[in-house]
């Protein structure tokens, strides 16, 4: 299996086997290859964020199965699925989610020293990331003495921090207006391509899904 991600038959519902339970996803099926930047289109409430959480391994499917890297993920224990996370996936939401009482630096610096990373490496790696998003001269600000351009591109940073094979992203320019949300998307898309990366990236922006690599659809509980 040569795909970074597959997700095959991933069913999900909430209140299951009650009269008020409410099907989200209903056999979707999707496969990413390694490098690949998918587009993931759907209006609001059709099931975008449960799916990327079940990818994400935050989330865990009533049915079907999900491979990361080749590796079944069925049937692991709370802490392997918890490694394998931290490890494999990085995550960006609409909304940073920074620390505020830490700079931007040590915003990137902390995953990786949870993950068992030593000081100067994090650091330096921090430093890098930041460079690499046109913001290194902004290291030392806490994150309300940034833009929202810029606490969404530390986000990103923090998001990389750990190296993983799989970034999952959920509206990660929604909160931003349009021409910031351009210039950000294409940061992120550089930071991306620049890695080898492989991301399924939720959006309702269609010009941006447009600059992806493909554009899946999420109808019915299916991926089409």
């Amino acid at each position: 299996m040569n795909d970074a991600l597959v997700l095959e038959g991933i069913e999900k519902g909430y209140n299951r086997g009650k009269p008020a339970e409410v099907m989200v996803l209903r056999g979707a099926t999707l496969s990413l290859a390694r490098g690949e930047v998918v587009a993931l289109v759907a209006p609001s409430g059709a099931g975008k964020s449960t799916l990327l959480h079940i990818a994400g391994l935050l989330d865990s499917p009533d049915a079907g199965t999900l491979h990361l890297d080749g590796r079944a993920m069925a049937g692991l224990g709370d802490r392997e699925r918890t490694e394998a996370r931290r490890a494999e996936i990085g995550f960006i939401y609409q909304f940073h989610h920074l620390l505020p009482e830490f700079t931007a630096l040590e915003n990137i610096v902390i995953p990786q020293l949870a993950n068992g990373g030593t000081k100067p490496v994090a650091e330096a790696r921090a430093r890098m990331l930041l460079d690499s998003v046109g913001i290194a001269a902004r290291a030392s600000h806490r994150p309300a003495a940034l833009s929202g351009g810029e606490q969404q591109r530390v986000a990103f940073c923090r998001a990389l921090a750990n190296g993983p094979r799989l970034l999952l992203a959920d509206e990660p320019t929604g909160n931003l207006d349009p021409a910031t949300s351009d210039q950000v998307f294409a940061a992120l898309m550089a930071l991306v391509r620049s890695t080898g990366l492989s991301a399924l990236i939720a959006t309702h922006n269609m010009e941006l899904a447009a600059r992806m690599d493909r554009v899946v659809r999420l109808s019915s509980g299916r991926v089409v």
